[in-house]
């Protein structure tokens, strides 16, 4: 991992959402340097499902060599932002670097995102980048090293981007485009604005209380964004602005070439589930769906044979079912495979022995997955992870996103009996 060399000593540093997660794996490594960290996030009180708040990252930062104000900063409320900002200016003396990490997230598509979620994520990611790097740009342009990050990915018009969640695609291409119109319009005053993001899923608490624990497998740790962001920083401002920039490859031109240590589990560091927005992730996972020229033709000339496929891959689920599975999981699933080989699939992990077969399971099911006929193989052949595919739009789930996505370790088990 990258070390640190006090660059960053005596700067002071505002980060939104730094309580956890990513935010705070970028506090914690400027930390060392004895940096200022502004923590400005909501979290004053313990959450019930997420650890850490403001008052727990300012001690570690505090613990790491730096020195922390934890701020209480709703990043759509304009009054916190501004006055977060001057007892900033008002401890530290000014501001330097300005993270705009703060993040909401519904990958819902269009008919399932209320208003009321699309206000969310639009209002924080957008509107909070937007507001905070306004409020924070007076400073900034006094600062004799001034950079912003935003936490977004790169911008593109690729359509798989939008369609299985455009709301949240907005919100975060708008964190983008704030990068790239302020790298401009601030260009002559030294200002860098850059954006940068993961190349892989990252492990944080958010993300598992959203996937369930088994997405630890197949993420990175926060720290691989910790070090490419301080990486980004500590270069002159002049030098890299209006940039998109992945964590791995700005890790790599500082000669890091072994990735191991970020994995959550080294085990899995060449099954790393590949995080969306980024077209050579899109190319890898077309790959991992047999979804070159090559297989389109092979899919094509199986056709006749899908439903004898779908029937062998019950049969063997069935016969693989015990109360074990079913207490581990205690959960029932609808399959609505489309295409040529459309029809209605189900699997019951609730009851008894559980039961898999054709048909509507016979109670409500808790979760219901949508896909295609190739991406349903794909999935249950162990080619396709349901997270890969529910986040690239190749997968659409109703109901219990958490115990829709129990069902990767199921495949896992099933991958060598198919």
């Amino acid at each position: 991992m990258l070390e640190c060399c006090r660059k960053l000593a005596g700067r002071t540093i505002f980060i939104t959402g730094a309580s956890r997660g990513i935010g705070k794996s970028i506090a914690l490594k400027a930390a060392k340097d004895g940096a200022n960290i502004v923590i400005a996030a909501k979290t004053a009180e313990p959450h019930p499902k997420l650890p850490g708040t403001i008052y727990t990252a300012a001690k570690e930062i505090e613990q790491m060599g730096g020195k922390a104000l934890p701020c209480v900063v709703d990043v759509r409320d304009e009054t916190q932002v501004i006055s977060a900002v001057e007892n900033a200016v008002n401890k530290f003396g000014g501001i330097d670097i300005v993270i705009n990490n703060a993040s909401a997230i519904s990958l819902t598509g269009t008919e399932s995102t209320d208003m009321k979620k699309y206000d969310l994520m639009n209002n924080i990611n957008t509107r909070g980048t937007f507001l905070v790097s306004k409020v924070c740009l007076p400073y900034l342009k006094k600062s004799t090293n001034p950079h912003i990050v935003n936490i977004s990915p790169p911008l593109s018009i690729n359509p798989i981007w939008f369609k299985a969640h455009v709301a949240y695609t907005i919100s975060k291409f708008g964190m983008s485009m704030c990068a790239l119109g302020m790298a401009a319009e601030f260009q002559n005053d030294g200002i860098a604005v850059n954006a940068v993001w993961p190349k892989t899923a990252i492990h944080t608490a958010a993300i598992e209380m959203l996937m369930g624990s088994e997405s630890n497998n197949y993420s990175r740790k926060p720290e691989i964004m910790g070090d490419a962001v301080y990486a980004l920083i500590c270069k002159d401002s002049k030098s890299i602005t209006g940039q998109f920039l992945i964590d791995e490859e700005i890790l790599k031109s500082e000669g890091i070439t072994d990735f191991t240590d970020y994995a959550c589990n080294p085990a899995y560091k060449d099954k790393l589930m590949p995080d969306f927005f980024i077209e050579q992730n899109l190319e890898q996972i077309d790959m991992d769906n047999y979804m070159t020229t090559k297989n389109k033709q092979q899919i094509v000339q199986n056709n006749n044979k899908s439903e004898e496929k779908i029937m062998q891959i019950f049969t063997v689920i069935q016969a693989n079912l015990n109360s074990e599975l079913v207490k581990k999981t205690g959960a029932i699933f609808q399959f609505n495979v489309k295409g040529d080989e459309a029809g209605t699939w189900f699997l019951d992990l609730k009851n008894g022995e559980g039961a898999a077969g054709k048909g509507k399971p016979s109670q409500p099911p808790d979760a219901t997955l949508t896909m295609d006929s190739q991406n349903f193989f794909a999935m249950f052949s162990g080619k396709l992870k349901p997270a890969s595919a529910f986040v690239m739009g190749k997968l659409k789930i109703s109901g219990d996103l958490r115990k829709a996505l129990k069902l990767e370790k199921l495949m896992v088990n099933l991958k060598s009996k198919l």
